[in-house]
């Protein structure tokens, strides 16, 4: 009974009212979990549209290099398809076997071409990873923002019941009604944070691991064409 009540009367309570009256404090808490919010959307959303064209260029950019006849062959074919990761690592494979090509015609350091692979790989997984860390931080943090509003809230709540002397509801509703919009802003900037930051890992582990067998294929290539 006594939550329906309070309920209604929440509803009573207009948002942007609520906003008008709320002190520097809450006024706070809400705006930087809007904050939070926004930056956190902006990221999942440019990321969700670039991961789609990178997975789509890495598939066809991996039928055009296994097509290949050589690796000059490849580097034309490249161009289309800039965005994909394994078109980053190929450029780097491609650049070690010109300098060592270019001296004795041949591949003289296996291990040097692997080490090159390599930092291609882990410069272009630095790239995928870019505003991971804002995603974890947003889901780490905002429900504890939510929170802090929430007990702020209900300590204006119960400073309005003692100030005014009366245990009507209607004196503790706005107080309540703060804490309620910070705990829900909170959740807001939380759950989907937390919820992309898993999908997009899972992602960027699955490209991790495309590059890897691209380079064990572009070092086989190499083999073939430079070596008797």
């Amino acid at each position: 009974m006594l939550a329906r009540h309070l309920g209604g009367l929440l509803l009573e309570v207009n948002f942007w009212e609520l906003v008008k009256t709320s002190e520097p404090v809450p006024l706070a808490v809400m705006g930087i979990l809007l904050m939070f919010s926004l930056i956190s959307w902006t990221i999942i959303l440019s990321k969700w549209a670039s991961f789609r064209r990178a997975r789509r260029a890495n598939r066809r950019f991996l039928r055009a290099f296994r097509k290949a006849p050589n690796l000059d062959a490849v580097t034309a074919a490249s161009e289309q398809f800039r965005i994909s990761p394994l078109v980053a690592v190929f450029d780097f494979g491609y650049s070690e076997v010109g300098r060592q090509v270019s001296a004795r015609a041949k591949i003289t350091n296996k291990l040097a071409l692997e080490r090159t692979l390599q930092l291609g790989m882990s410069e272009e997984t630095t790239r995928l990873e870019r505003g991971m860390n804002w995603l974890a931080t947003t889901a780490a943090v905002s429900p504890f923002i939510g929170l802090f509003g929430t007990v702020w809230g209900i300590i204006n709540a119960f400073q309005a019941l003692g100030l005014s002397g009366s245990t009507s509801m209607r004196t503790v509703a706005p107080g309540i009604a703060q804490a309620l919009v910070a705990t829900a802003l909170g959740l807001a900037a939380a759950i989907p944070a937390a919820v992309f930051y898993n999908y997009f890992g899972h992602i960027i582990k699955e490209m991790g691991a495309r590059m890897e067998d691209f380079s064990l294929e572009f070092l086989n290539l190499t083999e073939r064409i430079y070596e008797p």
